[in-house]
């Protein structure tokens, strides 16, 4: 990687502003799900380890831009807290004179965790003012939210034009992850691909139809394959801008010595609900007014066999609608398919990311990706903005 890391850094006694990807969930003012903060420990404690006194800034949820109180950072903080099994002083602010009193007031080896960045419109509009500000917080800025990479805001890219600016552990293990897998993957080389759209993964497709030696398909953005094959969906969500494009993919992977598997057999529904009826049919059998919400069994299987004998694996998305449990088997079934092969296997996305932590199975998976959004544009091939902002190696 030619960035610069935390390990190319004086950091001892410096303060350094580092932005993490703390978007965890919350219920009734608990973390449910710490698997992003556990993932920033590593480069948390590298710095702190090393004499710096460390300013930590994440966004949470979706303010727009305006204070929420069921959405402010103090859940996260008693987290990192219990986990660093050290104090966290969370701020009710991210601006102001209030945060920078007690910023300059730090010693090294303490931790602050500033206010939701989101709270302010200025984080999201790449704002300088407010760029300006949080960069003044520190000496030396880390990144280490690969997970918010792919977006050019205040905490992720502005604050680089004012401070020497480099990734963390976390940030480089990802960016060289998936450098692997896109450009020096091991052969057989197999893509799943899931989730409700196809328009959010085009690129993603196209720019993986070369190394990849097997593309497979499932979730809703399958349908909308389907219905460019001329199978009748009924119901099912089809996303018709994105049909003709489906079919010129279809047309491209036929060109190429790719192996493009869609559903052949797919479990069906009478409603979007997980009370529905549901029955298991091919694709050529949908009833009319019904809808698919899951693959079937026999899609599994075959999935299933072309993952045997892959060397190198990247998942993003489930098979179907996984939240409700009687349309999870697919999603389960790749997931257990995924843990099985011997390749070098990569899972990004949060579904496919809970299956694998629901199963048991994260332990048998290679890499477990924290940037759903990030990681699908880094494998089509488009600057993260984040990452770009970063000083470069000379060496």
């Amino acid at each position: 990687m030619r960035k610069k890391t935390v390990r190319d850094i004086e950091v001892q006694n410096k303060r350094v502003l580092m932005r993490v990807d703390f978007n965890v969930p919350l219920e009734e003012g608990r973390v449910t799900d710490d698997t992003r903060i556990r993932a920033a420990l590593p480069t948390i404690q590298y710095l702190l380890e090393r004499g710096a006194a460390l300013i930590l800034m994440s966004h949470l949820g979706r303010p727009k831009g305006q204070v929420d109180e069921g959405l402010r950072m103090a859940p996260v903080g008693a987290r990192l807290s219990e986990l660093l099994e050290g104090p966290v002083r969370v701020l009710r602010d991210c601006l102001g004179p209030e945060v920078e009193e007690a910023v300059e007031a730090m010693q090294p080896g303490e931790v602050i965790l500033l206010e939701n960045t989101r709270f302010y419109e200025g984080e999201k509009k790449n704002d300088p003012d407010m760029a300006r500000q949080l960069a003044a917080l520190g000496e030396i800025y880390v990144n280490d939210a690969f997970g918010a990479a792919h977006r050019a805001h205040a905490s992720t890219e502005g604050v680089t034009q004012y401070l020497p600016a480099v990734a963390g552990l976390l940030m480089e293990r990802e960016l060289e992850t998936l450098g692997r897998v896109l450009e020096e993957p091991a052969h057989p080389f197999v893509v799943i691909l899931g989730g409700a759209k196809i328009s959010d993964k085009i690129g993603v497709i196209r720019n993986l139809l070369d190394p990849a030696d097997a593309l497979l398909i499932g979730g809703g953005m399958a349908n909308t394959f389907l219905q460019a094959q001329g199978h009748n969906v009924a119901e099912s969500l089809v996303e018709e801008e994105a049909v003709v494009e489906a079919q010129a993919l279809l047309v491209e992977a036929g060109q190429r010595a790719l192996r493009l598997l869609l559903p052949v057999d797919v479990v069906v529904a009478d409603d979007f609900s997980a009370e529905a009826a549901l029955k298991t049919v091919g694709v050529d059998e949908v009833p009319a007014g019904w809808r698919i919400l899951d693959i079937g069994p026999h899609t599994a299987e075959e999935f299933g066999r072309a993952l045997q004998d892959a060397r190198t694996i990247f998942w993003n998305g489930p098979m179907g609608v996984f939240e409700f449990a009687p349309f999870a088997k697919g999603t389960r079934a790749v997931a257990q398919a995924v843990a099985d092969s011997d390749a070098f296997s990569v899972v990004g996305g949060g579904d496919s990311v809970a299956a694998i932590q629901q199963m048991g199975l994260a332990e048998r998976i290679d890499h477990i990706s924290t940037g759903g959004g990030a990681s699908l544009e880094f494998l089509e091939g488009s600057p993260l903005p984040g990452v770009e902002a970063l000083d470069e190696r000379q060496d």
